[in-house]
């Protein structure tokens, strides 16, 4: 199939569209969204799927329009990945969906498929996953290198929009104690000079290293002994659980059903139900360098079933299922 990716963030370009590449399928990424890109695409291309996900510049109002009056007028069936269920559903998905009415939606909440099933759209449950072209295993770099380490973005202001999100706990649990003690943590990432509200303790400067390209992740989470992963929720875990564990890192994240669901806490990864434990946690691992290998590699075998390349073929076989696609 040739199959159509209407974006341009390195978060989504490199890693579903990876998948269908794994598959056999021909992928073209559109890149800033345009009435002449789109039509050009859809003549020259001639895409059997178009595909369109996450929450970037290509989804602004005016993206929007253009999609739905040069997509949704061809017979090509045009499908949605909602990841930014369901923090955003009511601000963003829905309305996205609602304005450019794709054919389908994939959503990474399942309480959420009754909802788009609400408006007369289909939608079916597809989790994320990691792909080793950009998420894998290797060698340690030296400007990377670290005891504990954490990629993430502060997002104080979501967190003050949204006071009882699971995030802020899963912070408080996990970098507070840390930050707290004494114990370094280095941070890749955006806004954590202004997480004291949330923490409860300022993050020192020089442990706060900004924005890291996304390709680049893997590099600290094989440099580093220990990776800190926050959650965002109870029910699902973050697209970074699965990227950290393909990349080979040592992972400490919080204690929820859904980790427990997916992963062997103690086996394949470590959790944490407390602050207290997270110190624990880290000092008694920081001292087992033999026990944190062999929970980095079953960590790492445990992984490949969430390949991009299996969603990929899970998302086809919806659409087929659903009558979708042929």
């Amino acid at each position: 199939m040739n199959i159509l990716f209407l974006e341009s963030h390195p978060m989504w370009i490199h890693g579903l569209p990876n998948g269908f590449r794994d598959l056999g399928h021909q992928v073209r990424i559109s890149g800033p969204l345009s009435q002449a890109v789109i039509l050009g695409l859809l003549d020259e291309f001639k895409p059997d799927l178009i595909i369109s996900l996450g929450w970037t510049l290509q989804h602004k109002p005016e993206k929007r329009q253009l999609v739905h009056d040069l997509v949704r007028p061809t017979e090509i069936p045009f499908v949605f990945w909602a990841t930014e269920d369901p923090t955003h559903h009511a601000a963003f998905s829905l309305p996205y969906v609602q304005a450019v009415q794709p054919d389908f939606v994939f959503t990474i909440c399942k309480s959420k498929i009754a909802e788009y099933a609400g408006i007369g759209i289909p939608s079916a449950h597809m989790d994320f996953g990691f792909h080793p072209k950009v998420h894998r295993a290797g060698k340690s770099f030296p400007k990377y290198r670290s005891r504990i380490a954490a990629v993430a973005n502060g997002y104080p202001e979501i967190m003050k929009k949204y006071p009882q999100h699971y995030r802020i706990e899963s912070m408080q649990q996990l970098i507070k104690p840390l930050v707290q003690g004494g114990i370094r943590i280095d941070i890749w990432g955006r806004q954590w000079a202004n997480m004291k509200p949330f923490l409860g303790v300022k993050v020192p400067l020089k442990w706060i290293h900004g924005h890291l390209k996304y390709p680049l992740a893997h590099k600290v989470y094989n440099s580093a002994r220990i990776v800190i992963g926050p959650q965002n929720h109870l029910t699902q875990v973050t697209q970074r659980t699965y990227e950290i564990l393909g990349s080979g890192g040592f992972l400490i994240t919080n204690d929820t059903p859904a980790v427990r669901e997916l992963f062997r806490p103690g086996k394949e990864l470590v959790v944490a139900g407390s602050a207290d434990e997270t110190k624990k946690l880290v000092r008694y691992y920081l001292k087992h360098p033999l026990e944190r290998r062999k929970i980095q590699e079953q960590g790492l075998e445990a992984v490949q079933k969430h390949h991009y390349k299996h969603r990929a073929a899970y998302m086809l076989e919806q659409l087929r299922k659903h009558h979708i696609i042929r």
